[in-house]
């Protein structure tokens, strides 16, 4: 029998409110665990999350050594950020864990308006440009990338939304409407630095999120066939994202010009073969691969690891995405289950994306690989998103005994 998506998240929110006995009697251990919230963190996602950023770290040293040796006279410049990062993101790691992630919900609106309020500063012309897009905001030796914290905001903002309109989530002026309206707004203020691969995240997190919690199919259908012309007009009408996308149709053509990255990227893969040329040995990082530290800091892992390192990378991205789904599944609530559903998502939507447009089978966006690639904002909001998951975890209900 064909199960509706959302509709035993719904029913459960449902019954709850319905007062018969035998769903009172069924969801009592629940209630009761989720109320004390003394459960055990998901420590597999933790151990997962933190080899993956242990190996980023090694990573961010070996793409970026030489080229931090030439720019800054020091081979260790972005090692020591990138650990620094990582410190501070795990202590907003432990924080978000040991935090009851319901108290999210007061949080919501003051959240949502810093968000925007950081965005406008960015647009109205405060931020700082880096290659051409003023992403972030400099205060003093720390960059901030409010696009970075919206992707986050605008979860967190679903989550609460979503779960407070279960019993209207179908109708159109209620459970659509509004959510396509907000993420719409956070997406123009990308779309304004320019950020189109932001703006693009957070449309598909909110498709993601509304389809999850059982809005109307057709609606959403609707809503996709409805951005499709427009983001192709916001391609074809801009100048540098139309060489883009011909870089994309036809890399090699355009070689030395505007798909020079991705056709060094691909040169990458290519060195690296089936096992890689040793971890350190890339000979693309040396000057020839543009921000191989950062966006495309998966090229380098492809060729110094080879098709079985990128297998592995890949495979560790899985484990954490079925992780996420798991503590989804077995959330004390309709608002941990969007949390989880909608942070795991996060994840794996910007994985897929740096890794597809680093083997050229995505157009190139400014995304950067989860927990791997350089960047504090990145890093620090990732690590505090999978403090969040694990908070999600801690009131889990045991759905099937089997399923441990």
């Amino acid at each position: 029998m064909a199960i509706e998506p959302g509709a035993n998240v719904r029913r459960r929110s449902l019954d709850a409110r319905s007062g018969a006995s035998t769903t009172e009697t069924a969801n009592a251990p629940r209630a009761k665990k989720a109320a004390r919230y003394d459960g055990p963190i998901d420590y597999a996602l933790l151990a997962g999350t933190m080899l993956l950023v242990a190996f980023g770290i090694v990573m961010v040293y070996s793409a970026s050594a030489v080229y931090a040796g030439h720019m800054h006279h020091n081979s260790q410049y972005y090692l020591v950020r990138q650990a620094l990062y990582a410190i501070l993101g795990f202590g907003g790691l432990a924080i978000a864990a040991r935090t009851d992630y319901r108290n999210l919900r007061k949080l919501t609106y003051p959240m949502l308006g810093v968000t925007v309020l950081l965005l406008l500063v960015v647009v109205v012309g405060f931020g700082h440009a880096t290659n051409g897009a003023a992403r972030w905001i400099r205060l003093g030796p720390i960059r901030i990338q409010p696009a970075e914290i919206a992707k986050v905001t605008l979860v967190v903002w679903l989550a609460h939304s979503l779960a407070k309109k279960n019993e209207k989530i179908r109708t159109f002026s209620i459970g659509f409407l509004p959510h396509l309206l907000m993420a719409s707004v956070l997406m123009i203020l990308c779309l304004k630095q320019p950020d189109m691969g932001s703006a693009v995240v957070l449309l598909l997190l909110t498709f993601i999120l509304m389809f999850v919690a059982g809005a109307r199919t057709g609606y959403i259908l609707a809503a996709v066939l409805t951005a499709l012309p427009i983001a192709w007009y916001l391609v074809m009408g801009t100048d540098y994202r139309r060489r883009r996308w011909e870089a994309f149709i036809d890399p090699w053509r355009h070689r030395h010009g505007s798909s020079y990255q991705l056709v060094e990227s691909l040169m990458s893969f290519g060195n690296g073969g089936f096992g890689g040329v040793g971890l350190g040995d890339s000979r693309q990082k040396l000057l020839f691969l543009p921000e191989a530290h950062t966006d495309f800091i998966g090229a380098i892992v492809g060729e110094e690891l080879g098709f079985l390192g990128m297998c592995a990378l890949i495979a560790a991205y899985g484990f954490m995405i079925w992780r996420g789904v798991r503590i989804a599944i077995r959330a004390a609530d309709d608002h941990g289950t969007y949390l989880a559903f909608g942070l795991t998502s996060l994840f794996g939507l910007q994985a897929l994306i740096n890794l597809g447009v680093a083997m050229g089978v995505l157009p190139t966006k400014g995304l950067t690989l989860p927990f791997i690639s350089f960047g504090g904002s990145s890093l620090v909001v990732d690590l505090a998103a999978v403090g969040v998951l694990l908070s999600v975890s801690r009131g889990a209900h045991d759905v099937s005994a089997k399923g441990r």
